[in-house]
């Protein structure tokens, strides 16, 4: 009787062992399988951003040489023609002056980026991220230093250029732009360095923010800043009669 017992014990304790390892087994697989599941469709969608990255690429390598082939006939055709030859002169330097043509010069390459200290170290954790009221006071201060030009990640400011928060990332020309931040800015070299100056603001969000700051200063002319890849329109300015 006691035998019977022990043996119905002992199996009942064996059923239980195997319902509990069938279980985590099952759930084990499920994990797998969702694990793999969700690797594909990322790399269905990585492969997809791609592919239109690659055609977004393509269409404007075509854009450029259609620029270029269009420059190459205005030249042609304003050759030997005085009249011609400066109006497109003006229209050059006009479209280098609103941002619509790349432009090359000296001045300074600044990057901002989020700091290195733990978030969960600090009380406000907003004060190690660059925000988009920060990258606008630098380009503020770029502007009133005398700065004829300036990109920020390969997007041309130009007169209707946005710069907005969204998120972890800041929209700038409609474009999600995240940290590092790299600012260039044609100028005089030695004005639009002053930024840097003890007290600055450069300065603070190094001391107060603790945020990663550098700035290097081109004498060579040797900064290239793209022209703007929108289209500027312009609705409510109108002609003087």
């Amino acid at each position: 009787m006691i035998n019977k017992k022990i043996i119905s014990l002992v199996l009942g304790v064996m059923c239980f062992a195997l319902t509990v390892g069938i279980c985590i087994q099952v759930k084990t697989v499920n994990n797998i399988n969702s694990k793999v599941s969700q690797n594909y469709e990322e790399n269905n969608l990585r492969a997809e951003v791609l592919k239109y990255k690659e055609r977004y690429d393509n269409l404007l390598r075509e854009i450029e040489d259609v620029d270029k082939q269009l420059k190459s006939q205005i030249d042609i055709a304003t050759a030997n023609n005085s009249e011609l030859e400066e109006a497109n002169r003006k229209i050059t330097e006009g479209n280098k002056m609103i941002g619509l043509d790349e432009v090359t010069g000296s001045g300074v390459i600044i990057t901002v980026a989020d700091s290195d200290i733990d978030q969960n170290s600090v009380l406000d954790s907003s004060d190690l991220l660059v925000h988009d009221k920060d990258i606008l006071k630098i380009v503020n201060e770029l502007k009133n230093a005398g700065a004829e030009a300036i990109s920020i990640n390969g997007q041309r400011v130009v007169l209707t250029t946005s710069i907005v928060c969204g998120g972890n990332i800041i929209n700038i020309n409609g474009e999600k732009i995240g940290s590092p931040f790299e600012i260039k800015a044609i100028g005089l070299p030695e004005t639009l360095a002053n930024l840097n100056r003890p007290g600055g603001y450069l300065n603070n969000l190094q001391q107060e923010r603790d945020l990663k700051v550098t700035m290097k200063k081109s004498n060579n002319n040797d900064i290239t800043i793209p022209k703007y890849a929108g289209v500027l329109n312009f609705k409510y300015i109108s002609k003087n009669k």
